[in-house]
């Protein structure tokens, strides 16, 4: 049962790693916004912990006004990045939740070879 175990952390941790890209995808035009990153780690008995770290490098700045010179920063979140990363994320829940799925018909054949 620890295998299920494994694999719900995983699913947790990848759903994790989603919802900070979707909230890094969501304030790319936030002035200011800094992006944050997961990054999976194992933890007891081999379960998937995420770690989430904000990257504070800076935006780029652009001109605010010409009279004046005052500059802003926009957010540093590269939407191309962020998007490309949903790929891995998603790949990984699906393989995930397939082995929970086959776990659970393997379990559910052997209780009906012992009925």
């Amino acid at each position: 049962m620890n295998v299920i175990g494994n694999n719900i952390s995983a699913l947790s941790a990848f759903g994790t790693q989603m919802s900070v890209t979707s909230n890094n995808i969501a304030n790319v035009n936030t002035d200011g916004f800094k992006r944050s990153r997961t990054v999976l780690e194992e933890g007891q008995n081999s379960s998937v912990t995420p770690r989430v770290e904000k990257i504070n490098t800076p935006g780029p700045l652009v001109q605010e006004s010409s009279e004046t010179g005052e500059m802003r920063e926009l957010s540093n979140v590269d939407l191309a990045q962020e998007i490309t990363s949903t790929i891995p994320t998603q790949r990984g829940y699906e393989a995930n939740l397939k082995m929970v799925q086959t776990k659970d018909e393997m379990l559910g054949k052997v209780i009906d070879m012992k009925a």
